[in-house]
């Protein structure tokens, strides 16, 4: 396996994979120091012994009184709150398989997640109940159901996000469920109350830990079947790489159904018993204000968060100097911005890739040796190569193609679907590897980029445009705030470059005026024909933007 010679100085290419579960990890935290505060909630704190007390009166629950047993799947509805992590946790403890749901799914994307994986059980917020009851005593047998503002203390100045605030108003109002509902729905608190001892633990490293569901864009959702091992992998990993410990202070502001939110944020503290700041919904000064606040050391942050955190008013009044490095992934990180924050958090933005199918990182910067818009390098113990899509032949350095990934990280296959797993691997010189359908390159230095996706690629007048390197450029238009490119139907060049793009506060700017800047810093076949201003860009419960919904809107507009 060749390395890069940018390797992080004293890190060891071999990671001894723990050989436990990950609610091991929870175990040896709290019996280590059960005092350490393990969350931080809008004011409040709970320890490491809290935790584990109320994970195990919740799996004493799950299996006692909803029959929840080894290797059943239970599916986690919520948005990132004490609950999720208890809940998390309690499911592992139950020797069952967490189900992450995005918070932002209506009701029949959750029934088509519960019916793929066969959850009879569903732990959910208050305010998500809705779309889960036409479920209940169907699909779904029982639900637990969470108010995020019984985790709130005293009174706080933080800003609270609207389904806290309005929980917190009526905190003395909590009506029973109706006789016909209340055998298959239960109040989270009463389910804690029944003080229900679990069963003895007995998963092991090679039982299923987790599935999260692909995000469906090109089509059903899928499960990707990751072990106890393979998630494991990721977080010991993260934690050598990050230099992460027990005195880490770790922001959580990234959806922990996701896999970077729920492994690099929520599995690495308790994984070495590190203090957690959890916001239950996105708020860029609340961020300014915990970090701040609770001295936070270590943040995971998309791109699209950044450039929100970077256009606070007031972020200057802040003391952010606790920040020792700021991570991510999902999308590339402009380099104007990048340089805004470099000047202002005089800290590293370590820019990582991933995949569901991965659980989290296969490639993160070295934090000595950062490259801006780069994908980093391959971690500990994985290889990763660039083939041509079609052939597979591994192509040199700076040459275009699909990234291909093996490691322990990589996931069992898909739920129930063993002709998309077959599909989704390839054998490349013996070794077998996971097919991304992400196109990108290899340096001279073993740092990896990335291109776009390979079926994203448009055709304009037989060149060939990436999407994501035109939108990267945009962002260096002082008014631009964000983009979002697409293919546009051209009875001259069959397909040209449109632009859907969102401006700064305050900026003005014509569609014309943004063609001709764009013909000035980029090759005149990657610029855009097209320039569409809009509020806003569509996303996903992650942050990523949905390309694809644009791209569907265009193809709708123009269909005869």
């Amino acid at each position: 396996m060749k390395y890069s010679p940018y390797w992080p100085d004293g890190l060891p290419h071999h990671l001894s994979s723990p050989q436990t579960s990950l609610y091991d990890n929870l175990e040896a935290s709290a019996a280590r120091d059960p005092g350490k505060t393990a969350l931080r909630y809008y004011g409040s704190a709970i320890s490491y012994a809290q935790l584990r007390q109320e994970v195990e009166a919740l799996a004493g629950f799950l299996q006692h009184q909803c029959g929840v047993a080894r290797g059943d799947r239970v599916a986690l509805y919520m948005q990132n709150s004490p609950q999720y992590i208890i809940g998390y946790y309690a499911i592992l403890r139950a020797n069952a398989v967490v189900v992450p749901v995005n918070p932002m799914s209506i009701a029949a994307e959750l029934r088509l997640i519960i019916e793929d994986c066969g959850a009879k059980v569903a732990l959910l917020g208050e305010e998500l109940y809705d779309n889960a009851r036409p479920l209940l005593g169907d699909a779904l047998g029982r639900a637990i159901v969470a108010r995020y503002a019984d985790y709130l203390g005293e009174a706080t100045d933080l800003p609270l996000p609207a389904v806290l605030a309005e929980a917190a108003r009526d905190f003395d109002v909590q009506p029973e469920f109706s006789a016909a509902i209340a055998p298959k729905a239960v109040r989270w608190r009463a389910a804690l109350a029944a003080a229900q001892q679990p069963s003895p633990y007995v998963s092991s490293s090679e039982d299923l830990a987790v599935i999260p569901y692909t995000s469906g864009t090109t089509g059903a959702p899928k499960g990707c079947m990751h072990t106890h091992r393979s998630a494991n992998h990721v977080v010991a990993a993260s934690v050598q790489w990050c230099h992460l410990s027990s005195d880490s202070v770790i922001l959580c502001s990234m959806p922990m159904f996701h896999v970077t939110g729920m492994q690099h944020t929520m599995n690495v503290a308790i994984f070495v018993g590190a203090t957690m700041v959890v916001m239950t919904r996105w708020d860029s000064h609340c961020a300014a204000q915990l970090i701040e606040r609770y001295r936070v050391g270590y943040w995971s942050a998309i791109s699209t968060m950044m450039i929100d955190f970077m256009s606070v008013p007031d972020l200057d009044r802040f003391d952010l100097s606790s920040i020792e490095i700021v991570g991510g992934g999902g999308a590339a990180m402009p380099r104007a911005l990048a340089q805004r924050m470099a000047a202002r958090l005089a800290a590293p933005y370590l820019e990582g890739y991933g995949l569901s199918e991965t659980i989290g990182a296969t490639h993160l910067n070295p934090p000595q040796r950062c490259k801006q818009q780069c994908l980093g390098i391959p971690i500990q113990d994985t290889e990763s190569i660039v083939v041509d899509p079609t052939t597979f032949e591994v192509l040199g350095t700076r040459l275009t193609g699909e990234i291909l990934i093996s490691g322990p990280q990589v996931f069992e296959g898909y739920w129930g679907r063993p002709d998309a797993t077959r599909d989704a691997f390839v054998e490349v010189s013996g070794i077998r590897y996971l097919r991304t359908g992400d196109l990108g390159y290899v340096d001279e230095d073993g740092f990896f980029f990335f291109i776009d996706r390979l079926k994203r690629m448009i055709n304009a007048s037989g060149y060939k445009v990436w999407p994501a390197e035109v939108e990267t450029l945009l962002f260096e238009h002082p008014a631009i705030q964000e983009a979002c490119v697409v293919a546009a139907r051209d009875a001259r060049r069959g397909e040209a470059v449109k632009a859907f793009v969102v401006l700064r506060a305050g900026a003005e700017v014509s569609e014309q005026q943004i063609i001709a800047w764009a013909h000035d810093h980029m090759a005149s076949y990657k610029v855009p024909q097209i320039v569409e201003f809009v509020p806003r860009l569509p996303r996903t419960g992650s942050g990523k933007v949905q390309w694809r919904l644009l791209q569907e809107r265009e193809n709708e507009c123009l269909r005869p």
